[in-house]
């Protein structure tokens, strides 16, 4: 069974989106993954990051930690700051809800909708974790012939 893990840690500014999202598409092509599911896989990542840069950390800047662990054609990404947290997640996670008016407020919309799972986890003034996962479709085609073979 293939089984590889990265884990980094990166302080949250604009600069790192594109860093992370383009480290994070590197390591998911290690699985069967098409071009299509990679590219939701970096918008996924994009929006979770830009949510530490943006919320997490408002007036200042702080630690963005990322691990991926790819296992059994399962990519695995959690993403975890230490900043202010979310008060009432399941408000955050309506489409068009922000913190900040000047922003659509879809980033959640798009991670959940971009990935097979998502979890929350966010305490207020002790930060946010994401951890979400995807499994490449053709991958599960695959298993899914070698065991009907």
């Amino acid at each position: 069974m293939f089984e590889n893990y990265l884990k980094l840690e990166f302080p949250s500014i604009p600069q790192n989106v594109g860093f992370a999202r383009t480290i994070v598409a590197t390591f998911a092509a290690q699985l069967d993954f098409t071009l299509a599911e990679i590219e939701e896989i970096r918008v996924a990542v994009s929006e979770a990051v830009s949510n530490c840069v943006i919320h997490a950390y408002p007036k200042e800047t702080g630690i963005i930690k990322l691990e991926l662990r790819a296992e059994a054609q399962c990519l695995t990404i959690t993403i975890q700051d230490f900043g202010v947290g979310i008060a009432d997640i399941e408000q955050a996670k309506q489409a068009t809800y922000s913190t900040q008016p000047e922003r659509m407020g879809l980033g959640l919309v798009f991670m959940e909708s971009f990935m097979d799972e998502m979890e929350l986890i966010s305490k207020p003034a002790e930060g946010t974790t994401v951890v979400m996962k995807k499994r490449p479709e053709r991958g599960f085609a695959n298993a899914e012939l070698s065991r009907s073979s």
